[in-house]
C-alpha cells in the first residue's frame, strides 16, 4: 500500500466490508434469493413435466431428453451474454430482464399444444435462466461484507433448495391432478415475470459497479443506505480518486478484450479450473436431478410414488447447503467444495446400486445433501476470481461452459441407461464428481480477503 491510500477517502468496497449484517444486507439477499429461488422453481418442474408428457404425449426417450437439453442450450447463451450485459449495463437491470424473459416465456408454455412449440419456448426459458444465476451471485457477493461473503453467497444459493422444493410439490400435488396439470404447474412458473418489477424497483444496484464505471455519487448514496442502516452516521459526500490500475484493470471496451481478460497470465489457471469445475458439476447434477422422477419410473414406481421419492430426497437440499455455509468460513472455499464434491461421487455410486426403497431414499438424499452443498461453494467461490471489471462476466462464461455439460448429459442417460443400467449412469456421475473435486484445488481461496484484492 502506498501513503497516498491511506489518505485517501475509502472506497465504496471498503465502505462495504467494514459493516455488519444489515436489515438492507437481508433484503439484498431475500430480494436476490427469491428470484434464485423462482428460477430453481422452472428448471425442477420440467422434471417432473418431462415425466407427465412422456405418458400423455407418447414421447420417445430422445424427445423428452430434448426437452430437457433445449433449455440448457439457452442457458449456455443466457449465461454467457448476461454476464457480459451485467459488467457493461448493470447487475439489477440485468437481473431484472433474466427474470421477465423466462417468467413469460414459462407462463406461455402452458398454453402450447405440440413438441415444437414447447422446445422453442423452453429455449427462451433457457435463455433468462442462464443469465439470471451468474449475475444474481454476483450481484450478493459485491454486497456483502468480506468476512461473511461465502456464507452469504452459499445461503443465496440455498434458496435453490426452496425452488425445487416447491417444483416437488407442485409435481406431487398438482401434475398428476389431472391431464392439464402440467399445464397449471407452468403457469404458476409465470410468477418471476411479476417479480421482476420488485427486482428493478426495490432493490439497490452494486455500489462497486458504480464506482467502477466513474458514478461516485451514485454508488456514494447505495453504501450511505447501507451505513445508516447499521446505526453510523452519514460521512461527508466525496470523490474517491480513481482505482488504482494496480488494483483493478481498466473496464475493458470490447467483447474480445473482456473474454480475453479472462484468459490473462494472472487469471487463466483459476478460469481453466473453474471452467472444469463448472462442466463436471453441471453434467452430474443436471444429468441426475432431471432424470431421476423418469428414472424411478422405469424401475416400476408409478408417477406419484416416484414423485414422492424425489420430494423426500429434494428435502435434503437445505441442511446441505447449511453445512456448507458454516464450513466455507471455517475451512475456506477449496477443502469445503472438494470434499463435498467427493461426497457426491459416493453417494451416487449407492444410488446407482441401490435397490431397495429404503436405499434409494437414503443415497438420494445423501446425493441431494454433498451435491447441493458443492453448489453452494462453487456460486460462493466463483464471483471471487476475478475483480469488479470482469467479475460477471468471468462469472457468466463459467455457468456459460458448465451450461454445455447440462446439454449434453440429459441427451447421454438413456444411451447410458440402455448400456449399464443405473449403476453404469450414476458411475460416470461419479467420476465427474471426482474430477470436479481435482479442480477445486486450482482456485484461489479468497476467504475473508477483500474482492478486488489478488
Amino acid at each position: 500500500m502506498t501513503d497516498a491510500s491511506t489518505t485517501a477517502p475509502p472506497s465504496a468496497s471498503q465502505r462495504l466490508d467494514r459493516l455488519p449484517f444489515t436489515r438492507r444486507h437481508l433484503r439484498v439477499l431475500t430480494g436476490s434469493g427469491l428470484g434464485w429461488a423462482l428460477d430453481a422453481m422452472d428448471v425442477g418442474l420440467i422434471s417432473f413435466i418431462i415425466a407427465a408428457l412422456a405418458v400423455q404425449w407418447q414421447l420417445q426417450p430422445s424427445e423428452t431428453a430434448w426437452i430437457a437439453s433445449i433449455g440448457f442450450v439457452g442457458m449456455a447463451i443466457g449465461a454467457s451474454v448476461g454476464g457480459l450485459l451485467a459488467d457493461r449495463f448493470g447487475r439489477r437491470s440485468v437481473f431484472a430482464i433474466t427474470l421477465l424473459v423466462y417468467g413469460v416465456a414459462t407462463g406461455a408454455s402452458a398454453l402450447v399444444g405440440g413438441l415444437a412449440a414447447l422446445l422453442l419456448l423452453r429455449f427462451v426459458v433457457g435463455l433468462g435462466l442462464g443469465a439470471e444465476l451468474p449475475v444474481a451471485s454476483t450481484y450478493v457477493s459485491e454486497f456483502a461484507p468480506a468476512r461473511m461473503r461465502g456464507r452469504l453467497i452459499v445461503i443465496l444459493e440455498a434458496f435453490w433448495a426452496v425452488g425445487w422444493t416447491a417444483a416437488a410439490l407442485i409435481g406431487y400435488f398438482v401434475i398428476p391432478a389431472s391431464e392439464a396439470g402440467w399445464r397449471w404447474a407452468f403457469a404458476l412458473g409465470a410468477i418471476p415475470a411479476a417479480y421482476a418489477l420488485f427486482v428493478r424497483w426495490g432493490l439497490p444496484e452494486s455500489a462497486r459497479w458504480l464506482e467502477r464505471r466513474g458514478r461516485h455519487d451514485d454508488a456514494d448514496a447505495v453504501v450511505r443506505s447501507f451505513e445508516e442502516a447499521a446505526g453510523e452516521r452519514p460521512r461527508e459526500t466525496v470523490t474517491p480518486a480513481p482505482t488504482s490500475p494496480q488494483r483493478e484493470p481498466a473496464v475493458a471496451s470490447t467483447v474480445a478484450s473482456r473474454l480475453g481478460a479472462l484468459w490473462a497470465s494472472e487469471f487463466r489457471i483459476r478460469t481453466a479450473c473453474l471452467w472444469l469445475e463448472w462442466f463436471c458439476v453441471n453434467f452430474s447434477y443436471y444429468g441426475a436431478f432431471i432424470w431421476i422422477p423418469s428414472i424411478l419410473v422405469s424401475q416400476g414406481f408409478d408417477l406419484v410414488r416416484s414423485f414422492g421419492f424425489t420430494l423426500v430426497i429434494t428435502l435434503a437440499q437445505l441442511p446441505g447447503y447449511a453445512v456448507a455455509a458454516w464450513l466455507i468460513e471455517v475451512w475456506g472455499r477449496r477443502a469445503t467444495l472438494s470434499v463435498f464434491l467427493i461426497g457426491s461421487a459416493v453417494s451416487a455410486v449407492f444410488f446407482g446400486t441401490a435397490t431397495s426403497e429404503a436405499a434409494i431414499i437414503g443415497a438420494g438424499m445423501a446425493l441431494s445433501f454433498f451435491n447441493l452443498g458443492a453448489w453452494g461453494a462453487l456460486y460462493a467461490v466463483t464471483p471471487e476470481m476475478y475483480p469488479t471489471s470482469l467479475r460477471a462476466t468471468g462469472s457468466g462464461w463459467a455457468a456459460g461452459v458448465g451450461r454445455i455439460a447440462s446439454i449434453v448429459a440429459p441427451l447421454l442417460v438413456p444411451l447410458l441407461l440402455l448400456t449399464g443400467g443405473a449403476p453404469l449412469l450414476f458411475v460416470v456421475f461419479a467420476a465427474f464428481f471426482v474430477v470436479a473435486a481435482a479442480a477445486a484445488w486450482g482456485l484461489a481461496d479468497r476467504r475473508g480477503a477483500a474482492l478486488d484484492d489478488r
